[in-house]
């Protein structure tokens, strides 16, 4: 989880988002790409866990996952109205605004992890908890990358043993990829 986090940061990885995954509410495209053309709204935006802890929050959900379509939060209020958050995160564009988004993401992707925040109104008993989760989650997306990288490497002693110059090419080139991650 990082600190602070750039609008140009927080813009890749909206782009990259609606790329890659398909949301269960059209809404929720209209509003990320409403964020993508307001560098003053995208400023405030915070990618969060656990959103509905905070003052002024959406959460949103894609297709392959059983999380709820789509929910605003502000103070007291709660609603699924997509059109009602619309109007007002155009309205108070100076309010920080934190978003969860619910998306397939085990290992954790690079780009989520390098806009993800931490909570400020997670309550305490929650919070190591969710510390201890980014932290496994970190450890096993590290173990799963050194794992791809030593079985590309037997692959590529294989092809060199078998003289295989096509798969010794092609299984370098996917190792200098790996390793450029």
């Amino acid at each position: 989880m990082t600190s602070f986090v750039s609008v140009d940061e927080k813009r890749v990885f909206v782009e990259w988002f609606l790329r890659n995954h398909q949301l269960k509410r059209r809404e929720c495209v209209w509003i990320l790409n409403y964020l993508l053309s307001d560098e003053t709204i995208l400023e405030r935006v915070h990618f969060t866990d656990e959103a509905h802890y905070c003052p002024r929050a959406m959460v949103m959900s894609t297709t392959d996952t059983s999380g709820i379509p789509f929910r605003f939060y502000k103070g007291n209020i709660m609603t699924s109205d997509a059109e009602k958050s619309f109007h007002d995160l155009r309205l108070h564009d100076d309010e920080a605004i934190y978003i969860q988004l619910n998306f397939q993401n085990v290992p954790p992707s690079a780009e989520y992890l390098a806009v993800l925040e931490e909570n400020p109104y997670m309550p305490q008993s929650r919070q190591s908890n969710q510390h201890d989760r980014i932290v496994a989650e970190q450890l096993v997306n590290e173990s799963l990358h050194h794992f791809q990288e030593e079985k590309l490497l037997v692959e590529i002693d294989e092809a060199l043993d078998r003289g295989d110059k096509e798969r010794f090419i092609e299984l370098s080139q996917l190792l200098k990829k790996i390793r450029a991650l």
